[in-house]
């Protein structure tokens, strides 16, 4: 069945760095795609703000290029390009000079029926001032949205200033913090396979459930890129990423699909995670940094060769371990077991839920291991559902068990183009709908779990272990899962 378009209304899509690589590289194919479908046409106008001496031809020149590089060429039809480039403008702008907004409001249409949401592509400490400025009449409305890109702060104080300056000026309804994984189609449904099932709720907590893998693994460094030393793979992706992904897991079914229905539970969530603090510290985290290889094949540059030299030194991680628990009724003595980093065997975002064995074995006399269920739910590449299962080896001879999966792979499935997250998120602004999105307490909530975490590794004398690119990471990731008689699911069993 193919899937059903929805337009939504009119906009004026304001990007404030619109001449860095994020817009190019997601927002401008996102749109090029809700374009294609029909979601919105020429009626509604994409604003790019930058500092840059460009003009509406420079912009709409590099909206043609980037759509030419990133989308399929079979998608590609030349008079629908030329419409969807006809929808973007430039305004050259340093929003924190008051000179340069008056271009930017007569630019901005005031029919009320018109959408108005400003996306902020840039550092967080440019939030403050751009929302100061939009807290003007001509920019500000009661229906307007605004779109906070990551980092959202480097802790909770900070991620707390970053939200004190954006509510000064826009109530919490009008804001919506961006975490792209919660808009990958898989994610979707792991809401649909947990709570349109009958099967799966009953069974879905600590009486059935032995444990539960989260891993987000890239087989990419971390290159040049002065932020990431700044933040280090706890922040970049556990404090976001990764925690939502274990909230969608963890939480209560919610009442209705409302947003702040949904979001409630994942707050319960956060709120429940055990502390880890410098007493704990130890026996459930491990970090990380990838070291250099040489061979004949390749050569790998460790992280420290790819720091300029006055970062040489540096303690940031590249990989994390932590084993999480949910101090609650239904996850009591359940360990999450998450980990991510740089330099991987390979690049893979699943989730896996590991069942518990059988109670008892009626089959004392069949060959093969007895293996409990798992429900393997992939994120990237190759997004899917497999449940693995015990089921009997055909053929005479005895009873032989074997291991066998159901498979949902969406690629087989469907037949439509999986949307990339940027299509759902960019146009749920424009809906309207904060389902996708975190809200403060939230962000906050899990800043507070972050940061006795982050503390205790910044008091401590160790530095991160090494590991060899294109493993599994340093040998205490192992440890870390094997001291409590598991193993990590390997990518390879999919």
């Amino acid at each position: 069945m193919p899937a059903r378009i929805i337009p939504v209304a009119a906009f004026d899509y304001v990007v404030f760095g619109a001449t860095g690589d994020l817009t190019a590289r997601k927002l401008i194919p996102a749109l090029y795609y809700r374009f294609k479908d029909g979601q919105f046409d020429t009626n509604s106008r994409i604003i790019g703000v930058s500092r840059s001496n460009w003009d509406d031809k420079k912009m709409q020149q590099v909206a043609r290029q980037a759509v030419t590089d990133r989308v399929a060429p079979a998608d590609i039809e030349k008079k629908l390009l030329d419409d969807f480039v006809s929808c973007f403008s430039y305004i050259p702008n340093d929003v924190t000079d008051a000179d340069g907004w008056a271009e930017l409001s007569a630019k901005l249409r005031k029919d009320p029926g018109i959408v108005r949401a400003f996306y902020l592509a840039v550092a967080p400490n440019l939030f403050a001032p751009i929302c100061e400025y939009l807290s003007k009449k001509s920019y500000w409305r009661r229906d307007a949205r605004v779109v906070l890109e990551k980092p959202l702060g480097r802790d909770l104080k900070s991620s707390q200033a970053i939200n004190d300056a954006v509510a000064k000026v826009f109530h919490e309804d009008q804001v919506y913090r961006i975490d792209h994984y919660l808009g990958k189609e898989t994610v979707q449904n792991l809401l649909a396979l947990r709570f349109a099932n009958a099967m799966f709720e009953p069974i879905w907590n600590r009486a059935h459930v032995d444990h539960v893998q989260i891993t987000v693994a890239e087989s990419v460094g971390a290159g040049t890129r002065g932020y990431y030393d700044e933040s280090g793979a706890l922040r970049d992706m556990v404090q976001n990423h990764i925690l939502q992904l274990l909230c969608l897991v963890a939480m209560e079914p919610p009442a209705s699909d409302d947003a702040n229905a949904l979001r409630d539970e994942k707050l319960k969530v956060l709120r429940a995670l055990k502390p880890i603090t410098r007493e704990n510290i130890d026996r459930v985290s491990v970090r990380g940094q990838y070291k250099g290889l040489s061979s004949e094949n390749a050569t790998v540059a460790s992280y420290q060769e790819e720091l300029p030299a006055d970062k040489k030194g540096s303690r940031t991680e590249t990989f994390v371990a932590l084993k999480a628990e949910i101090e609650n009724w239904r996850w009591a003595g359940v360990p999450f077991y998450i980990r991510t980093g740089k330099r991987l065997a390979t690049r893979v975002s699943e989730i896996v839920i590991h069942f518990r064995d059988v109670p008892h074995s009626m089959f004392a006399n069949a060959e093969g291991p007895l293996r409990a269920n798992k429900l393997v739910i992939r994120l990237q590449p190759d997004e899917g559902v497999k449940m693995f299962m015990m089921i009997k080896d055909p053929g005479p001879g005895g009873m032989r068990l074997r291991e066998e999966h159901l498979n949902l792979s969406f690629s087989d499935a469907f037949e439509e183009r999986t949307p990339e997250a940027y299509e759902r998120l960019l146009l749920d602004v424009i809906r309207g709908n904060q389902t996708l999105f975190m809200r403060r307490d939230e962000l906050e909530a899990a800043w507070a779990w972050i940061d006795p975490i982050r503390e205790a590794w910044d008091d401590s004398p160790e530095s991160p272990q090494s590991y060899t690119p294109g493993s599994w990471g340093p040998s205490g990731s192992v440890a870390l899962i094997e001291r409590d008689g598991r193993t990590w699911h390997e990518e390879g069993d999919f």
